[in-house]
C-alpha cells in the first residue's frame, strides 16, 4: 500500500527539483527524503525521478504523478480539516457572494445577527453584478437568484422573491397610469439589457393569464438598484424587488401598477461548492439565512404592509 507521507515527500521533491530543498522545507533529514521516495518508487514499480548534477529531473511516470499528487493531497488535507471542524464552533473567515441589491437591501440588514450570533467568524462580502466562479474565486457560499443552472454548485433554496411594476407620482403627474398591461409598452420604462444587448422583455401574471410586453426603454442599465432610483426620480415604469420598494410604495414615494398583475417572482438559493458542505462556516451561514428569510419575513410581505 502506499504512503501518503511518501506522497507528500515526493510532491515537494518533484516542485522545488530537489532533494536538498525538499528537505530543508519538510523539516527532514535529507536521507529520510531519499528513503521515502525510493520506497515509494518500489511500490509503484516505477522510475518517478532521475537526478542529475544539477537538479532533479522527473520521468514521464514522475510528471503523471506530480499531476494527480497536489491535487490529491489538497483533498485529503481538506476533508480532515473538515471533519476535524464538525464538532468545534464556526471560526475563521467566510467569504459570501451576492449581487449588489441583495447585499446592500438584505445582507447588509441581517449579517450583524449573524456575527453576534457567531463571534468568531469574520466576513468577505463580494458584491458584483456579474455571476462569480465559486472555486477560482474562493469563495465559500453565495446568494443567487432565478434558475440554477450549474450542478456542480449545492444548492439551498430560500423562497420566491416578489417583485412589483412601479411609477412615481412625479412620473403619473406627466403620464396617466396605464391601465391595461398592453398600453404598458406605450410607457417609458427603465429595464435591464439582455444577452443580446437589448432590454429584456416583461412578463406578467394573473392567476392563469399571462402576458408579455416589450418595454419602450428610455435607459437601459445593468444594475437592479440603479433602476429603483430612476423609478423613484420619475424616469419611467420600472419592475423592482419587494425588498427594494415595499417601505417606498407604503410611503407613497412609488406606486404599484396595475396591482392585479403582476412579474413573475424570482427563487433566492444560497450555493456554494461541494466541497465546502461540511464547513462549519458555510452550514451556519446557510442555517442562519434559511432562518431569516422564512415566508413573509422580507420579500414574500405585501408591500402595503412594510414597515417604515
Amino acid at each position: 500500500m502506499l504512503d501518503l507521507n511518501d506522497l507528500r515527500v515526493f510532491e515537494r521533491v518533484a516542485d522545488l527539483r530537489s532533494f536538498s530543498a525538499a528537505a530543508r522545507a519538510l523539516g527532514l533529514p535529507k536521507s529520510t527524503v531519499s528513503r521515502s521516495v525510493a520506497r515509494l518508487e518500489d511500490a509503484l514499480a516505477a522510475r518517478l525521478l532521475q537526478r542529475t548534477t544539477r537538479e532533479v529531473q522527473l520521468t514521464a511516470a514522475g510528471e503523471v504523478l506530480r499531476g494527480k499528487c497536489a491535487e490529491m493531497l489538497g483533498r485529503v488535507s481538506e476533508a480532515v480539516e473538515l471533519v476535524s471542524g464538525l464538532a468545534g464552533k464556526p471560526h475563521g473567515t467566510l467569504k459570501i457572494s451576492s449581487g449588489v441589491g441583495f447585499g446592500v437591501n438584505v445582507l447588509a440588514e441581517q449579517l450583524p445577527g449573524f456575527l453576534l450570533r457567531y463571534p468568531e467568524v469574520d466576513i468577505i462580502l463580494d458584491l458584483k453584478s456579474e455571476i462569480a466562479d465559486l472555486v477560482s474565486e474562493g469563495i465559500d457560499a453565495a446568494i443567487r437568484l432565478g434558475p440554477m443552472p450549474d450542478s456542480s454548485l449545492v444548492r439551498v433554496r430560500l423562497g420566491s422573491m416578489q417583485r412589483y411594476l412601479c411609477a412615481s407620482p412625479k412620473y403619473l403627474k406627466r403620464r396617466p397610469a396605464p391601465r391595461s398591461v398592453a398600453t404598458i409598452a406605450e410607457h417609458d420604462a427603465i429595464e435591464m439589457p439582455g444577452s443580446d444587448g437589448r432590454p429584456k422583455s416583461w412578463t406578467f401574471v394573473r392567476g392563469k393569464e399571462s402576458a408579455k410586453v416589450e418595454p419602450r426603454a428610455r435607459i437601459c442599465v445593468n444594475e437592479a438598484l440603479t433602476i429603483h432610483r430612476l423609478v423613484v426620480k420619475g424616469v419611467g415604469l420600472g419592475i423592482i424587488s419587494g425588498y427594494v420598494c415595499a417601505a417606498d410604495i407604503k410611503s407613497g414615494r412609488l406606486v404599484r401598477i396595475l396591482p392585479e398583475w403582476s412579474p413573475p417572482p424570482v427563487e433566492v438559493s444560497v450555493v456554494f461548492p461541494t466541497k465546502k458542505e461540511l464547513s462549519p462556516n458555510v452550514r451556519a451561514f446557510v442555517d442562519f439565512m434559511k432562518e431569516v428569510t422564512s415566508p413573509g419575513v422580507f420579500w414574500q410581505r405585501d408591500p402595503a404592509a412594510a414597515a417604515d
